[in-house]
C-alpha cells in the first residue's frame, strides 16, 4: 500500500484542494468520541455555510462523497 492511500495522506490532499476553491473540510468529532464513524462536511470560508454534507443531517458526508465533490469542483462541473 502506497503512502498516498492512507487516510491521513488522503484527507491532507482533500483538504488542500478544498482549500484552492475556498473551502474547509469539517469533521464530526462528538461521534468519534463515542465510537461512531465521524462524518463530514463542506464549509464556505467566507459565508461560513454549509455547502455540501449537511442533507439529510448535518456531517452526513463520507470521505468518498467529500472527493468526489472535490473531483466535480477540479473538472469545473460544479
Amino acid at each position: 500500500m502506497s503512502r498516498k492511500e492512507f487516510e491521513a495522506s488522503r484527507m491532507r490532499r482533500m483538504k488542500r484542494v478544498a482549500a484552492r476553491h475556498g473551502l474547509t473540510i469539517l469533521t464530526a468529532e462528538k461521534m468519534k468520541s463515542l465510537g461512531q464513524p465521524g462524518g463530514h462536511a463542506l464549509r464556505d470560508d467566507e459565508t461560513h455555510q454549509v455547502v455540501f454534507g449537511n442533507v439529510p443531517k448535518p456531517y452526513s458526508a463520507d470521505l468518498d462523497a467529500i472527493e468526489a465533490y472535490l473531483d466535480q469542483l477540479e473538472a469545473g462541473e460544479e
